[in-house]
């Protein structure tokens, strides 16, 4: 049951979590890079070549977080199967604690 619990959390707060950080690394990527260009214009195009491999790398990982969440959301049991996954939790509870 432990293990349900652990693969819910994980799935409902995995892809938020991945896209708060990965929405602030990008941020601060494009303001570096911004930054960077106004003090040195002449290199605008290489700055600009790094940022943006940055920021798809960036991207990428939420892609694969993402994947991460469809593929546990699979695994989740449906509406039936985790009520008779609790009931029989719950009866095994109760005899062990009489």
């Amino acid at each position: 049951m432990i293990y349900l619990a652990v693969l819910a959390f994980g799935v409902t707060l995995g892809l938020p979590i991945a896209v708060i950080f990965a929405s602030t690394a990008q941020g601060r990527a494009t303001s570096t890079a911004l930054e960077g260009i106004a003090r040195q214009p002449e290199s605008a195009p290489r700055i600009q070549t790094a940022m943006i491999i940055g920021l798809a790398l960036i991207e990428s990982l939420v892609i694969y977080a993402l994947l991460m969440f469809f593929i546990l959301q699979a695994k989740l049991p449906e509406g039936d199967v985790l009520k008779q996954m609790i009931d029989s939790d719950a009866q095994r509870v109760t005899t062990q604690q009489r």
